[in-house]
């Protein structure tokens, strides 16, 4: 099944005489050395530009293994099919290389095997933002007509989705063309108003723009989402992505251009989680997603940037077709702004991390998980965070390093039982599959969080540990905090204003970057630094942001409760810790 091509640190062919680049090119361009085998051995070139974000593909799922005959498969379909518009109509739909290095094969070429022995696709939801102009809604159509009619499912249900019943229509109208301008689709299709049937394997392609649409108790096989960033609610996405239960290798893809920025729209929630997985902030071998755009300081009017940006350049989109463009957008910001978002990918309300997870992850260091017994005797300040009771509470022990210097940091989490689910549909399963089976988050009884378990986890870590202090926010905590004082803890109070909270986030950071602050890569942590946004006032004073972070951030709040300790910061606050001031995500 599997090609055998071995990543190698200097260019050498492979078994078959293919000559594959080296590992660090293979790297840049963030091709797997099967996909660049691939592409080599039938002829395409390899891209010249990587997209801006990638996340690992299905050979990151243990059992993964790498079927050219499976990518053959998909594009010859695809070959079948005619172009219908412009220069190129009536010509093969002949996928372009970037086409087949970054969605086909990755998509389609990974395979695990099942309990019953077949193999199956390991990606299942699919992730793909291009600029316009880059042939997104083509090879969507036909990728759909592939599900429906070639991919070996009998009575396959496959849907295009619209935003509305007026999208609907646009959606649908390429997708016919392409069997009615298509001689080997002929016979094969039968398209009527609103659907595809094909008769043979009793499958249909239809288009979608609602819930009630998708016929509750509905056996999707294939969805294809078109231009997410318009969903107003996430409600027909769901939908559609819970209606793939009993199908052996279903397929969601969703292909959009950018957004316009606004937080918390469905868009925003799967771009993010495409970038959490490409940095390694969640793990899920059967969420593939892929996005082309530029930095967001990069001049987006600048020719040279276009093919960066634009996998298809100069063919499509053309040169004159963006000179046009950019043309435009130099005569007013919103015009400025359409261009960023719909030819540079990017999203125009540009935000900015404080805290960089590669930098934190780079941190990561010693035998880990870190456990109390392991630093016995060592000096802590702790640093508790607690949520609302129905959800996440951090305990952040930072323990000072005399000999090397910086800190030593670990984690305890918990989140009450009926949280549970929430936190799967917003880390890809990664709460459920990962973090509590390896101990990263503890999992108390009921809807809201038992702070027993808490006042018992501090109590056993203190007979390792000398506790020096612990700080907390008291809002909603006088049971514990009440419980902890009757214990002997050496419980402190620590305000959440600017004060206090600048002089710790920004010792975090700066023992980030000297990588002083030593941690054992606690994934849950890891989600809570990618998560962060901070407010800033007009002095430069910047301070945890619940209400405007991504997700939750309790880990980093936690940590800045201990390092405030740590660091003696703590004062009263003023009137003027309740001002936000500016915002930095």
């Amino acid at each position: 099944m599997s090609t055998p091509v071995q990543e190698q640190e200097e260019t050498t062919p492979s078994d078959d005489g293919v000559v594959l680049p080296d590992a660090k090119e293979l790297r840049r361009l963030k091709l797997a050395p099967e996909i660049a085998w691939y592409l080599l051995s039938r002829g395409w070139d390899l891209p010249a530009h990587p997209p801006l974000e990638k996340t690992p593909d299905g050979s990151s799922h243990p059992d993964a293994a790498f079927s050219p005959e499976a990518v053959d498969a998909a594009i010859n379909a695809l070959r079948h099919m005619r172009h219908t518009k412009g220069r190129l109509a009536g010509l093969p739909l002949n996928p372009d290389a970037w086409q087949v290095a970054y969605i086909i094969a990755p998509i389609f070429g990974w395979l695990r095997p099942t309990e019953a022995g077949t193999w199956v696709r390991v990606t299942r939801t699919a992730f793909v933002e291009v600029p316009r102009k880059n042939g997104k809604s083509t090879i969507s159509g036909g990728l759909g007509l592939y599900l429906c009619g070639a991919d070996g499912e009998p009575g396959a249900e496959v849907v295009a989705a619209a935003a509305s019943r007026d999208q609907a229509s646009f959606v649908f109208g390429p997708v016919k063309a392409l069997v009615q301008k298509s001689p080997d689709l002929r016979g094969r299709f039968r398209p009527l108003t609103g659907k595809i049937l094909h008769p043979v394997s009793g499958s249909e392609f239809k288009v979608i723009s609602s819930v009630g649409d998708t016929q509750h108790g509905a056996n999707i096989h294939g969805a294809i989402i078109d231009e997410i960033h318009v969903h107003r609610t996430r409600d027909l996405v769901d939908a559609l992505e819970t209606g793939t239960g009993s199908r052996e290798q279903p397929l969601v893809i969703m292909i959009t251009t950018a957004g316009d920025g606004k937080p918390n729209t469905i868009y925003a929630i799967k771009r993010r989680l495409v970038a959490q997985l490409a940095k390694g902030a969640l793990k899920d071998p059967t969420t593939y997603g892929v996005i082309w755009g530029l930095p967001p300081r990069a001049n987006p009017l600048n020719p040279k940037n276009w093919p960066i940006a634009n996998p298809g350049y100069p063919v499509s989109p053309t040169h004159d077709f963006l000179v046009s463009a950019a043309a435009r957008a130099r005569t007013s910001p919103a015009e400025l702004a359409l261009f960023k978002r719909l030819h540079a990918g990017q999203p125009t309300r540009q935000t900015t991390a404080y805290l960089d997870l590669r930098k934190w992850q780079g941190n990561r260091r010693g035998r880990w998980p870190l456990k109390p017994e392991q630093l016995a005797g060592r000096r802590a300040f702790g640093g508790l965070d607690l949520g609302a009771v129905s959800d996440l509470t951090a305990l952040c022990w930072l323990l000072p390093d005399d000999e090397n210097g910086g800190f030593d940091a670990m984690w305890r989490f918990w989140a009450p039982e009926g949280a549970l689910p929430g936190l799967d549909r917003r880390t890809s399963d990664n709460a459920s599959k990962i973090w509590v089976p390896k101990g990263w988050l503890t999992i108390t009884p009921g809807d809201v969080t038992d702070y027993d378990w808490i006042k018992q986890a501090i109590t056993e870590d203190s007979e390792h540990l000398e506790v020096a202090s612990i700080g907390m926010d008291m809002w909603n905590a006088t049971q514990l905090s009440n419980d902890l004082q009757a214990a002997g803890f050496p419980l402190m109070k620590v305000r959440q204003g600017f004060q206090t909270m600048s002089p710790a986030l920004k010792e975090v950071l700066r023992r980030m970057l000297r990588k002083e602050l030593r941690h054992d890569g606690n994934p849950v942590t890891e989600w809570c630094v990618d998560n962060l946004a901070v407010a800033m006032d007009p002095a430069g004073n910047v301070k945890p942001d619940k209400a405007s972070s991504a997700d939750k951030i309790d880990g980093v709040s936690a940590l800045c409760n201990a390092m405030s300790e740590a660091i003696g910061t703590a004062v009263e606050e003023s009137a003027y810790d309740e001002h936000h001031g500016l915002l930095v995500v």
